[in-house]
């Protein structure tokens, strides 16, 4: 299921890449700014992630939520600057028993160094990393000096918030290996995340308690599912407003068991929870769902008005179901005229990404009912997602009761879809409208073909009109083609 949701956030990720390097290719010819616009706004479930697509987040699953290597050495007159460089380039390597007794010799050799207490905690990190038994012991007893310890001064961060997350990883390594007192303390810990704070506490750091608890919680999931669960339904079913964060982490853990209930949890949470952040948490998990319930509540959440985002997040989910019934869900969005634009458009990216067989034939038939200039946009560029569409494309730059840019984003798609050069020409000395023509001429200059060279030295050399034959000589002076030196030259010898 997690292949899934990565897959749906490489395509997202790339999707936008590509949208910036076009817009930057079409800076003065204007459609390629207009196509970035066509994008999805970045979506949570979209960022470029670690492990999953919520590490950024902050949901702890894996070592990704502690740095990994310490901050740069930065007292070059303390006595333990090389001893720390030198650690902090074993811990790099992956060398981690040496990069800890490098950090435990900082503290042993060099007591009142600013480096100190970072060095304790880089020292517990490179043993658990290590892993042994004796390693885990070690490192428990690295972060207990650290908790005795004062700050070092000067020290830029002794990193004492990731400290208790740390403890609690390395004491769930030691309860897999049946220590019993790590296991007593991973429990009590998991179980504090399901009580609510007394009111007259204040809310914990995000990146505090919070964050200790739910490693806790991911441990105890690991260990002991069945008993994990039930302490994450109460998690997931405080109400106040200090548990938003641990809320969302939870469904996190909720959603990566295969439980028979895990779908129950997910559902409930997307149609109860007074958070809006926690419901969108919710409704992202449940993309990697298959059942027809779902569908038929992502359904409900994308037609009902109200929160924006939410309808969003559930036109992503069903766009993930790859189910007929999902389809037609997000047809229905795409389709409906009271529904926001934005949300329409959205809809639109989503079935120009399905490969249904009756996909593009939905898109061109909704394109001609269409009057909005920005969805027909959206259209085009779903359209040209796929194969073979390119003399559809093309047709729709030619006709002149299309608008300007609508006109101008056809020819961008099609040219990109590999469209055949000598079209793109025929389509030049056929198009009456300038700007077209000014379209097409920049559509060439972004082709690596020969013939397109060609073309572009054709209308340099031979177009009437002033305007084109500059702006051909432009694109062609930014041509690594060898051809088209050699004719500027020529030209200019002339």
């Amino acid at each position: 299921m997690r292949t899934l949701a990565l897959a749906s956030a490489t395509l997202l990720t790339l999707w936008m890449a590509h949208l910036d390097r076009a817009a930057v290719r079409a800076q003065d010819a204007r459609p390629a700014a207009a196509a970035a616009a066509a994008a999805p706004r970045a979506l949570s479930h979209a960022r470029p992630a670690p492990a999953d697509p919520q590490a950024e987040e902050g949901t702890v699953t894996a070592d990704d939520a502690m740095d990994d290597l310490p901050p740069a050495a930065w007292a070059s007159d303390d006595p333990a600057d090389s001893l720390y460089r030198a650690a902090r380039a074993a811990l790099a390597d992956g060398d981690y028993r040496r990069a800890a007794d490098l950090f435990h010799r900082i503290g042993a050799t060099y007591p009142r160094s600013t480096y100190t207490g970072l060095a304790l905690y880089y020292e517990a990190f490179a043993l658990y990393r290590a892993g042994e038994t004796a390693d885990l012991h070690k490192a428990l007893d690295a972060l207990r000096q650290l908790s005795a310890a004062g700050r070092s001064p000067g020290a830029p961060d002794s990193r004492r918030g990731d400290a208790a997350t740390l403890r609690t990883r390395i004491c769930s390594a030691l309860a897999r290996q049946g220590d019993e007192s790590c296991t007593v303390s991973i429990v009590q810990q998991a179980e504090s995340a399901a009580a609510p704070l007394p009111d007259s506490q204040s809310c914990p750091s995000e990146t505090d308690e919070n964050d200790v608890r739910i490693a806790a919680l991911n441990a105890l999931l690991q260990m002991d599912a069945d008993r994990a669960m039930p302490i994450l339904r109460k998690v997931l079913a405080r109400r106040d407003a200090c548990s938003v964060g641990l809320r969302r982490k939870a469904l996190f853990l909720v959603s990566q068991k295969d439980e028979a209930d895990h779908a129950d949890i997910l559902l409930a949470a997307a149609r109860q929870d007074p958070s809006p952040e926690v419901r969108r948490q919710a409704v992202f998990w449940l993309s990697q769902i298959r059942e027809p319930r779902v569908v038929d509540i992502l359904d409900s959440i994308a037609a009902r008005p109200g929160d924006q985002e939410l309808r969003e997040q559930a036109l992503f989910a069903l766009s993930q179901q790859e189910s007929p019934r999902a389809l037609a869900a997000l047809k229905r969005v795409a389709e409906r005229d009271d529904a926001p634009e934005a949300l329409r458009e959205k809809a639109v990216f989503w079935l120009g990404q399905s490969h249904a067989a009756d996909g593009v034939a939905f898109l061109e038939d909704m394109f001609g009912r269409t009057t909005s200039a920005s969805l027909k946009q959206k259209i085009l560029f779903g359209i040209s997602q796929h194969g073979g569409t390119g003399d559809w494309l093309l047709t729709i730059a030619l006709d002149a009761r299309q608008p300007d840019e609508v006109r101008k984003q056809a020819i961008f798609w099609a040219s990109q879809g590999g469209v055949a050069i000598d079209r793109l020409l025929s389509l030049y000395d056929r198009a009456d409208d300038s700007g077209v023509r000014e379209q097409i001429v920049f559509a060439l200059s972004q082709r690596k073909e020969p013939a397109a060279v060609d073309a572009l030295m054709h209308i340099a050399k031979s177009d009437k009109d002033a305007e084109m034959r500059k702006r051909a000589v432009f694109w062609l002076g930014q041509s690594s083609d060898p051809r088209a030196a050699q004719f500027l030259q020529e030209l200019i010898s002339q």
